[in-house]
């Protein structure tokens, strides 16, 4: 990058390769700074002069921004979308107005949609996938943990060995599936149907066999899931929370309380697995890897969902580890073992720090002594 600043058309141009260059997650354009890469997590400034108003940011994005959403950009002040790269690599592009300025996120999405393998992540994920025929798969995690990267994996891998008409609703589309064994539908929110609550009142007139919901906001949103879950269809969606009992709150929450005993008994009937995930930095300098939490729907599960007695999910998820069910506590401790991650770093992320204590021993640590099951150097 060059130290004067270049035009608007030149600059998001440099910016968005070099994102593929530095292997960078997310770049940040905000009035009075230079640019910032997200790069393994950490925010990493760029070179390039801080952008001088929101004028340049726009000239830099408007052209990118389809056509169609620009008065809802103007009505709104913030708006998703995707655009193609030159490399391949497409961008999820969020522009936003703040303090009177645009501002912008960008998210790098990948050309090449990776494999679980790739991914680190457990092998429940795989069978989860090739063994469900119908029912509701829901990925769960916080923002950046790779949620639209593990749906995107379980529908390649359903696209490359099952016959099914695939269809997603996206907001914005994100990775671009080429037909294989299946045949696929991406519809985009704004583009090719106004809104969520639109796409999913057609959705089963349109004879899908899989269908991915990019993420469940609200009460129409998950109904439409759970119904669609129940007449036989294979449903995958994405929930904003951090883990299996959250998961279960937030989609209460979307229904008013007289309707939670319907909710339930639909859950416990169509819901076939919840895998939350989070990334934690590893040994590695620049990898992270994926904590895992998995609840597989069993008799005992559907009994305790309609029970109301969610709160002792997490034991059941403890005691399970044999039907593919898995704590963020042995998804840590495993990785601990296999070297991909320290003893300390799993502890700031570990959801008991005494539990995980008692699960390891003689573990690294990132000053690469050992580690009693107490936690101390020997």
């Amino acid at each position: 990058m060059t130290e004067s600043l270049p035009s608007p058309k030149e600059a998001i141009e440099q910016l968005l390769m070099s994102m593929t260059q530095f292997d960078a997650s997310d770049l940040h354009l905000k009035v009075g700074y230079s640019p910032y890469y997200r790069i393994a997590g950490q925010l990493r400034k760029t070179h390039m002069p801080p952008l001088p108003d929101g004028s340049y940011i726009e000239q830099m994005l408007m052209p990118m921004m389809p056509e169609v959403r620009r008065s809802e950009f103007e009505r709104a002040g913030a708006i998703d979308f995707s655009a193609p790269g030159h490399g391949g690599d497409r961008f999820r592009i969020n522009i936003f107005r703040a303090t009177g300025n645009i501002h912008a996120s960008i998210r790098r999405v990948l050309s090449k949609i990776p494999s679980f393998k790739e991914l680190h992540l457990p092998d429940i994920y795989e069978q989860t996938t090739t063994q469900t025929a119908e029912g509701l798969v829901l990925v769960a995690g916080v923002t950046g943990c790779g949620k639209s990267t593990t749906l995107a994996a379980m529908v390649e891998l359903i696209n490359a060995t099952r016959s099914l008409h695939i269809l997603t609703i996206e907001d914005p589309v994100e990775y671009m599936f080429q037909a294989k064994k299946s045949i696929i539908s991406q519809r985009e929110i704004g583009i090719d149907v106004p809104d969520f609550q639109e796409a999913l009142r057609s959705v089963v007139r349109q004879d899908p066999d899989c269908i991915l919901i990019g993420e469940m906001r609200d009460r129409e949103t998950m109904a439409a899931a759970l119904q669609a879950a129940e007449t036989g269809h294979l449903v995958f969606g994405s929930l904003h929370v951090s883990d299996v009992q959250q998961t279960f709150n937030r989609i209460l929450e979307f229904f008013p309380l007289q309707e939670h005993a319907f909710v339930r008994s639909s859950l416990a009937n169509s819901l076939r697995a919840i895998l939350c995930q989070r990334l934690v930095p590893g040994i590695a300098e620049g990898s992270r890897f994926p904590v895992t939490e998995v609840l597989i729907n069993n008799s005992v599960v559907k009994d305790k969902i309609l029970r109301e007695e969610d709160d002792s999910l997490p034991a059941i998820i403890d005691q399970s580890s044999a039907d593919g069910m898995r704590s963020f506590t042995s998804s840590l401790c495993e990785m601990i073992e296999s070297d991909q991650i320290y003893y300390d770093t799993a502890m700031e992320f570990a959801p008991s720090r005494e539990a995980l204590q008692s699960a390891v021993k003689g573990i690294k640590t990132s000053s690469h002594g050992l580690v009693g099951r107490k936690g101390g150097m020997r």
